[in-house]
């Protein structure tokens, strides 16, 4: 199985995608963009990378060899590395690092007394005085600590996971392709991202946030609908084995291996779909992952998820993941 890789923060394009045949050396995207409509601009930058909008705090990412979007962060004063995983609910560090910058309990007592409960696991909660991405200062913020066994990603030390309470809170709008985030700090500020979106030939997708916090989108295959969880912190997209049987499509064993929460492992074998919609957006014929994807990422909430939509995906399509209009936009 050919699986497109994002190696070095050098993302290599999606072989079956014949606009993107040349390798991205400078990042030149339309759209890299928002518009803010004030009362006497549209602002809107084309072929550049802005990284100053008025009402917006932003921050840098960049993507590891196994396709992780990678935010760099000060922690009470001290450097560190956060996944940006919109599969996550919360932010979670590890318990060694956490120790290193001085993470308090969040209860002054020389205990953890604040517990909170992720994947059936009981987890302390600790207290940053300060989280700082890139321009924008979060300030003093809870974070549940985690043992964790793969504090590195290739050769860059991850020292935990900058999740979904955030990144809503803050309306944020991550653009996968340019490795910008935009943290909403003016909230009397309107975007109106779709119209400018449309001029450029993205396909607008409704997100939805389930009552657990899981993030979907609607697909279909072969016409069947179905959900796919939208994840940052999966570095492949893949479907469920049975949904894939159910709809005819073959699969075929590969080398690949996933490794999902709770320490769940699975052996990936890869599918050809030719017709996947992703809302109204059919993408182009490709390969997908497939697997017996674990019961806790397939229950998610009322909704049954038949898929994990991936950074390789969202980076050949341009996702722009916008938490203000609660929109994906896909081309």
């Amino acid at each position: 199985m050919d699986l497109p890789r994002l190696p070095n923060g050098n993302v290599t394009d999606d072989p079956n995608d014949e606009t993107m045949s040349k390798r991205v050396r400078h990042f030149r995207i339309v759209l890299a963009v928002l518009v803010i409509i004030s009362s006497s601009t549209a602002a809107s930058v084309k072929g550049s990378r802005p990284t100053q909008l008025n009402g917006y705090k932003a921050a840098r990412v960049h993507y590891s060899p196994l396709n992780k979007m990678i935010m760099s962060v000060r922690i009470n004063g001290q450097r560190a590395n956060l996944l940006v995983d919109t599969g996550s609910n919360q932010v979670i560090l590890d318990a060694a690092s956490a120790e290193s910058f001085g993470v308090r309990p969040s209860q002054r007592d020389l205990r953890y007394l604040q517990y909170t409960r992720i994947n059936g696991q009981l987890l302390p909660v600790g207290f940053a005085q300060s989280l700082i991405a890139g321009s924008m200062n979060f300030g003093s913020t809870l974070v549940t600590l985690r043992d964790s066994s793969h504090s590195y990603i290739g050769d860059t030390r991850v020292d935990g996971v900058f999740g979904l309470d955030l990144l809503a809170r803050y309306k944020a709008v991550i653009n996968c392709r340019t490795k910008l985030i935009f943290f909403k700090v003016d909230q009397t500020r309107q975007m109106d991202l779709s119209s400018v979106a449309s001029a450029e030939k993205f396909t607008k997708i409704p997100l939805q946030r389930e009552a657990n916090g899981a993030l979907t989108v609607p697909c279909s295959i072969h016409g069947q609908p179905a959900r796919l969880l939208v994840d940052t912190g999966a570095f492949i997209t893949i479907f469920h084995e049975a949904f894939l049987k159910s709809v005819g499509v073959p699969v075929e064993a590969t080398r690949v291996s996933a490794h999902f929460a709770r320490g769940t492992s699975r052996k990936v074998s890869a599918g050809q779909i030719n017709d996947l919609k992703i809302g109204g957006f059919k993408t182009p014929p490709a390969k997908f992952g497939v697997t017996a994807l674990p019961n806790f990422t397939l229950l998610q909430s009322s909704a049954r998820i038949s898929g994990i939509l991936g950074m390789d995906t969202l980076y050949n399509r341009h996702a722009i993941i916008d938490f203000d209009s609660m929109n994906l936009f896909l081309k």
